[in-house]
Formats: C-alpha cells, structure tokens, sequence
C-alpha cells in the first residue's frame, strides 16, 4: 500500500508540478503528517524532489525528471484500456491520439501485464449511446472542446424549447459532460453555472476574450447535482398503480430509475390476485399517460382520478377502433 502511495506521490508532482502537502494529502486520502513521512522515503531512495516554504511553497521534482510506469499493478493496466471511450474520443477528435496512447501504454508494460491488457481489449468493448437512438450530430463539438480547454469565452446560437427557441448567449466553457452518447457542455452564464445541449448549438464562435474559471469548480459535482436537480422536476406529482407480477417484473425495462426504485420502496404484499400496490412520481398527467399505457393490462392505475380516467377513455377509444373492420384505402 505505501508503495503504491509513493508512486502516486511522484505520479502527481510530475503531472501536476507543485504541489502542497495538504494538497497531496487530500488527493491521496492520507494524513499531512503522512505525506511529510513518504516524502523523506523519497528523499532517502535518491529521488530529486525538494520543497519550498510559504505560502507560494509546495513540493516540486527536479526539472526534467521523469519516472517510468512501473508501479502499475495488474488491475491498475487492466483499468486504464477499460476507461478508453473510443466514441467520444472520435468525436472530439481524438480517436487516433487515444489509439497512440494506448501503443505506447502497451509498449511500455512487462510482458504479462501487455498480455492480459491485450486480452482485456479483445473481450470487453464499452458503447456508451443507449439503444433505440442513433448518435446526435455535434458539428461545433472540437470548437466547444478547445474553447473549455483554453478558457476561452464562446459566442453561440443556440436553440432551446420554449419560445423564443433561437437565442444568442456569452457562454464561459467550464466543462464538457457525455451523457448516454450525448454531449452537453457546462458554462458559466448569467451569473451562475448553466446546462447546454451541445447538438442545439446552431452557430458558434470562439472569442479571444478569456474568464476566470471559479475557483474551486468541480465539474462531476455540478453534473450529479445537475441531474438531481432534474429527476425532481420532472417528477411532480404522484400516483398509486397496481400491478401484476409480470408488470412488477417488467418495469425496469420499460419506466425510468427513479420510478423503478421508488416502485420497490413502497410495494406492499401481494394482494388476493397476485397484484402489488405500488406509489411512483409522475411528471404530469400526459406523460404518465403514455408510460402507463407500455404496461398494458399488466398495470392499474389507482390515483389520480383524472389520469385513471383518461386511461379509460383512450381504451375504450382503442378498442372502439379496433372493434370496426378494416378497409383498405383507395389509392
């Protein structure tokens, strides 16, 4: 454990330059007090780190030094060529670099590790887009990606779902999120942090005006916050739904998350039929409509009165329709 501890010692400062012993400390999960041990190991063992007083001060390698990759253990290589997003990197433009990468990764390692590395790539391949949805055109993808990586300020079209749907926006580029094969890009707007679609981008142009990225902004933070946020939106009322056995068991393929776990939470016992009572956020009466109409007669909605009714009547209509016989039309 603690050499794999100083490893990542000489791993951070050589990618991150500087550092504090706080700073290592709070990375590694360790103690300041531990940090300070490792570091006269390091010392000890001939490695050219040294340190600097002060509030500017911090640990730094000797310019020029670099440490090769072996402190990976197996499971650490096996993980970096399963991380590999080959899509994404495509669509920023990447795809080779990673390819690169990856060779001299491969290269680089003792020959059993390159062969269960090898391994690994012929038996596990990742397709983040989910099914039933091609991949959504990005056209100003690599602009949006430079523009967060220079901190450099975009001036876009943008389109949005309410009226007016084209609207012009001074975006400061934080950070870029894949979601299920669709990108979106984080930007600083209107005083705070805001969520945009990147394939709604119309048009967009990168200035040279630079902004000061928030100190402190945690990308990953924001967007598990962000997404909260949205699942309970969405989700603004409630209904009280029977469901059989089978209903029960084919809920998870056919209705989101939340309402799967919030189904499994507050199902009582079976009933004298099998059925099971179950209470799930809805987004509205609509929506709710269309997604308990998937399950068919496997589902009974309860409550609310007014989505019970409208079930009914576009039943009754289905089977009014189905009921006539069918004539072909004339051409």
């Amino acid at each position: 454990m603690r050499a794999s501890r100083l490893v990542s010692i000489l791993l951070l400062l050589q990618t991150r330059g500087r550092m504090t012993a706080r700073e290592l400390a709070g990375r590694l999960e360790v103690s300041v007090r531990t940090i300070y041990r490792d570091v006269e190991s390091l010392h000890a063992a001939g490695i050219p780190l040294y340190g600097d007083a002060g509030p500017r001060g911090g640990y730094q390698l000797l310019d020029g030094y670099r440490t090769r990759l072996t402190g990976l253990t197996q499971d650490e290589a096996e993980s970096l060529f399963l991380a590999g997003l080959p899509g994404p990197a495509a669509e920023l433009g990447l795809g080779a670099v990673v390819t690169a990468a990856q060779l001299k990764l491969m290269a680089a390692l003792p020959a059993e590790l390159r062969d269960r590395a090898g391994r690994l790539q012929e038996r596990f391949h990742l397709d983040a887009p989910t099914w039933y949805r091609d991949r959504e055109p990005v056209p100003y993808l690599p602009d949006v990606a430079d523009a967060v990586w220079n901190e450099r300020r975009v001036q876009v079209t943008y389109r949005r779902w309410k009226e007016p749907q084209e609207v012009e926006r001074l975006l400061d580029p934080y950070g870029l999120v894949v979601k299920a094969g669709r990108w979106y890009l984080v930007a600083g707007a209107d005083g705070g942090a805001r969520t945009y679609r990147v394939s709604q981008i119309l048009a967009l142009r990168v200035l040279e005006e630079g902004f000061a990225r928030p100190e402190g902004f945690d990308l990953a933070a924001y967007w598990a916050e962000h997404l909260a946020a949205f699942e309970a939106g969405l989700r603004r009322g409630e209904a009280v739904v029977r469901l059989s056995p089978r209903g029960l068991e084919r809920l998870p393929d056919l209705m989101t998350p939340g309402v799967v776990e919030a189904a499994r939470r507050t199902a009582g016992p079976p009933d004298a039929e099998g059925w099971t009572r179950v209470t799930v956020p809805i987004e509205s009466v609509e929506h709710a409509l269309a997604e308990f109409l998937r399950l068919g007669v496997d589902a009974e909605v309860v409550s609310p009165s007014e989505l019970r009714a409208r079930l009914a009547a576009t039943v009754t209509a289905l089977a009014a329709r189905y009921s006539e016989s069918f004539t072909e039309p004339s051409p």
